[in-house]
């Protein structure tokens, strides 16, 4: 079934996809927010199992950022383990809501 959110895969990444999920996150040299981010998804993806984090220097992949529409750094997104984006976020995530985005990625059929 296609649900017609985007699909990512290590080719496009740059990185391979975790086990589970990965968090993508978007960052550009001078944003502050982006990090405290990085800790941010370093740490849950630390903390779960299968669980990728991969960060994606905005300025060096125009052409992904632009077919992603992404306009600000950072902007995470949660995929699940087929690569299909499930969750979306602009701005400096909070731990919990990452980790309850996590459970959508890891419970999506």
């Amino acid at each position: 079934m296609d649900t017609g959110a985007p699909r990512l895969d290590a080719a496009a990444l740059g990185a391979e996809l975790g086990e589970r999920a990965t968090l993508v996150q978007f960052s550009s040299a001078f944003c502050q927010p982006c990090r405290a981010t990085r800790r941010v998804l370093a740490d849950v993806a630390g903390m779960v199992d299968g669980v990728a984090h991969v960060e994606i220097d905005a300025e060096a992949r125009l052409g992904l950022v632009r077919s992603l529409d992404i306009t600000a750094t950072p902007t995470v997104l949660v995929l699940d383990a087929a690569g299909r984006v499930v969750r979306r976020a602009e701005g400096e995530p909070r731990k919990a809501h990452v980790i309850a985005a996590l459970g959508a990625a890891v419970d999506n059929p």
